[in-house]
Formats: C-alpha cells, sequence, structure tokens
C-alpha cells in the first residue's frame, strides 16, 4: 500500500519542483528592442494626449473592442465605450485631469503579437498628487500595439 501511495504521489511532488524558465518572445535581440520602443511609444503617445487634455486621443492607447477590461479603484469597466465613459465622468475638466507622468517602465515581450507593461503613474493636479502602478497587457492587432487589458492601482 505504502509504494503505491508513493507512486501517485511522488511524480506530482517532482512535477510541483519543475523550474521556471524566462518567457521568450522568439524575436531577435534587436527587434525585441524594436518592439519595446513601440509600446513605450504608445505609452508617451497617452501621456501628451492626456497632458493636452484630450481624452480620446489617450483612448487611442486602448483596443478599441467591447473586450477591453479597465480596472481600478476595485471596479471593473468591460469595453473601449465603457472605459471611455469612466474616463470622462472622472476627468471632466483640465483641472481634474492635471499633468500625468509615467515612469519605471518594463516591457515584457511575451511573443511577438503580445506583450505586459509595468510603470508607475502620478498625476500633479492642484493641491494633490495621487500615484501609483499598472500593469497592462498589450496585443499587437493591425500591426499596432494596443492596451487590451489595464490593471491601474493607486498608492494613496
Amino acid at each position: 500500500m505504502r509504494s503505491a501511495v508513493f507512486a501517485v504521489i511522488l511524480p506530482i511532488l517532482a512535477t510541483g519542483c519543475a523550474t521556471y524558465s524566462e518567457p521568450s518572445s522568439h524575436l531577435s535581440g534587436a527587434a525585441e528592442a524594436q518592439e519595446a520602443a513601440a509600446i513605450t511609444a504608445v505609452l508617451q503617445a497617452q501621456d501628451e494626449a492626456w497632458n493636452r487634455g484630450d481624452i480620446r486621443a489617450f483612448m487611442a492607447g486602448y483596443w478599441q473592442s467591447p473586450n477591453l477590461r479597465f480596472a481600478s479603484g476595485g471596479n471593473v469597466a468591460r469595453g473601449w465605450d465603457a472605459t471611455l465613459e469612466r474616463y470622462e465622468k472622472r476627468y471632466d475638466t483640465p483641472e481634474k485631469m492635471g499633468q500625468l507622468i509615467t515612469s519605471d517602465y518594463e516591457i515584457e515581450l511575451l511573443s511577438p503579437d503580445a506583450a505586459i507593461a509595468h510603470g508607475r503613474w502620478m498625476l500633479e493636479v492642484d493641491g494633490d498628487n495621487p500615484s501609483g502602478l499598472y500593469t497592462l497587457v498589450m496585443r499587437k492587432i493591425a500591426d499596432e500595439w494596443v492596451i487590451v487589458s489595464d490593471t491601474t492601482t493607486s498608492a494613496d
């Protein structure tokens, strides 16, 4: 009986001890750098759009699909339209929008058409500087990098 138990448990334990290997995008170093730069350009274009008070241009970085997922403040908005509506309600004046500063970009290419982007955000708003972290799942769709899932947290 004991040997039967070990015969079942040992393979399970061995599987749990498997080593982690880094994800590979199967791109050359130069191609990975080029894709990471393209993703960073999308994020920087969003900052620029935000800072000129253009929420619709900011939203150009998101996948225009009902399958877009945006999570923040314990709530999830599903779809591009719902995400736009959330931004327009919360930031309905240039004063509320303030100036967006993002930093500490970490881009991890998972495949030629999928990546995760991490970073920090801060809004410079009169009398307040909310800040936090974000994790973005990005996909290359129709040869353009777009955010398909955004989880933004607040440090406050």
